[in-house]
């Protein structure tokens, strides 16, 4: 079994951050080529982590700390109004798991996303050697959250397992104006929350909240939520 001390990491040179227009960033990479055990990887994302495809990451910036990884205590977690009206909007939906896997219609419903919502960022235009890499490659457990509608696939959560809990590691789902009601990415988050209690995990783990971040703004929804503060995670109700 894999040891965090026998794990090698190095940080790349600074660059433009994703998160905050004019900052620049560095990042913390265990090295790829390292077997990364799944209890090491618990370990890791405990320490603020994350994993995107082979390479598991978080951000090592020398003069910034606006990247706080957040996790919601499954225990603690109760909906509110309008997280219980999701739920019930959704109650039709199927959820079906599946070992991550490329097939065209994945990469649709990915490509339709990252135009529709994410045409801004450092991910469009999408392609099929970045839906790979980003979402299949990897050797830790995982699975594709798939939901359906009437046997039509319409949204897909990259969730990895770890011992303590689960990794929300990328949500997409269909643009379609008429199914914008459902709020599926939340009711993708709130279904990972409930598979938690299922699974008597404690935590789904939620990636990096940024607080000027507009887009990462719908995390703090889920209350309480624990943030890593100076290497401790802090409940905040």
């Amino acid at each position: 079994m894999t040891e965090l001390k026998e794990l090698h990491f190095f940080a790349t040179p600074e660059h433009n951050c994703s998160y905050i227009e004019g900052y620049k960033a560095k990042t913390l990479f265990v090295d790829p080529h390292s077997s990364i055990s799944v209890n090491a990887f618990s370990q890791l994302s405990n320490l603020g982590f994350r994993r995107s495809g082979k390479h598991t990451y978080r951000p090592h910036c020398d003069n910034c700390q606006a990247c706080i990884s957040v996790r919601v205590p499954v225990d603690l977690f109760q909906p509110n109004k309008t997280q219980r009206r999701i739920i019930n909007k959704n109650k039709d939906l199927v959820v079906k798991k599946s070992t991550p896997h490329y097939s065209d219609e994945y990469f649709k419903l990915y490509s339709d996303y990252i135009t529709y919502r994410h045409a801004d960022g450092d991910m469009f235009p999408p392609n099929k050697e970045q839906f790979i890499n980003f979402l299949i490659e990897g050797e830790q457990p995982c699975d594709f959250l798939e939901f359906y509608l009437d046997d039509k696939l319409i949204g897909v959560a990259v969730t990895d397992q770890l011992v303590q809990g689960l990794s929300a590691t990328y949500t997409f789902f269909t643009p379609d104006p008429d199914l914008q009601k459902r709020s599926l990415g939340s009711y993708a988050i709130l279904w990972q929350i409930e598979e938690c209690r299922r699974l008597n995990l404690e935590y789904l783990y939620m990636g990096y909240w940024v607080q000027s971040c507009r887009k990462m703004k719908y995390k703090i929804a889920y209350r309480p939520l624990e943030f890593l503060i100076d290497g401790q995670w802090i409940l905040i109700r």
